[in-house]
């Protein structure tokens, strides 16, 4: 705790000071984020460093394996906070980034290890999807390799979820919101994002391309591993 305390210390002596300003027209102002943002819970995921976003630019939902619970299940905040942000914040962008070395992905893919976390273990049913499509056409990969691919095929199977929820398929069906898969490498710094016109992540290039949902792609490893 002391190194949180002594940032919190360094933001209300040097950080908020010198940028009063900014802080005081965002609490005056009604929040206008850019994107909803979708990533998983990793303490090594920075979206608004990765995005170089500044407060108020995302909507940040967070979890273990960035899962969007599709509609129609047990209403928990990942619908809440998705139905908020696009019928009262009018968001028309949403991203669900995955990253490597996930260790939610690692975890649903070797079951015996969920034995005594049974709260993950049924959360992890919401990707139940993407473990049955790692196992029907990944098994001749390598652990590293096949760890990739589902982290992938996971960010596909989330954007399904998400298009589920009836204020996303509503504002998809009349073109006002657009949806976007993203996988960032932690090591490199690289950020993939799902090319629906070449089925394959490729890296994010300057411009963005959002996706459909119901994605179909074929896993091209060199894409990926970096």
């Amino acid at each position: 705790m002391d190194k949180i305390i002594a940032g919190v210390q360094r933001f209300r002596s040097h950080v908020y000071p010198s940028d009063r300003d900014f802080f005081e027209h965002l609490a005056r102002k009604q929040q206008k984020p850019i994107a909803l943002f979708i990533t998983c819970a990793d303490s090594r995921i920075h979206p608004n460093l990765i995005t170089q976003t500044d407060p108020g630019d995302l909507f940040l939902i967070r979890n273990a394996g960035n899962i969007v619970p599709p509609h129609g299940g047990p209403v928990g905040g990942e619908a809440a906070t998705i139905e908020y942000s696009i019928e009262v914040l009018g968001i028309r962008n949403i991203i669900v980034c995955g990253h490597s070395q996930c260790g939610a992905m690692k975890a649903m893919l070797e079951d015996p290890h969920l034995n005594d976390l049974p709260a993950a273990k049924a959360w992890f049913q919401h990707a139940e999807a993407t473990k049955r499509i790692v196992r029907a056409k990944y098994a001749d990969l390598s652990p590293e390799e096949r760890l990739v691919a589902a982290t992938e095929e996971n960010v596909l199977v989330q954007l399904n979820n998400l298009s589920t929820h009836p204020s996303v398929a509503v504002h998809l069906s009349a073109g006002e919101l657009k949806i976007f898969g993203w996988y960032y490498d932690i090591g490199s710094g690289q950020i993939l994002q799902y090319d629906q016109s070449l089925t394959h992540f490729r890296e994010l290039d300057g411009q963005a391309h959002a996706t459909s949902p119901l994605p179909v792609r074929s896993f091209k490893v060199a894409a990926s591993i970096v």
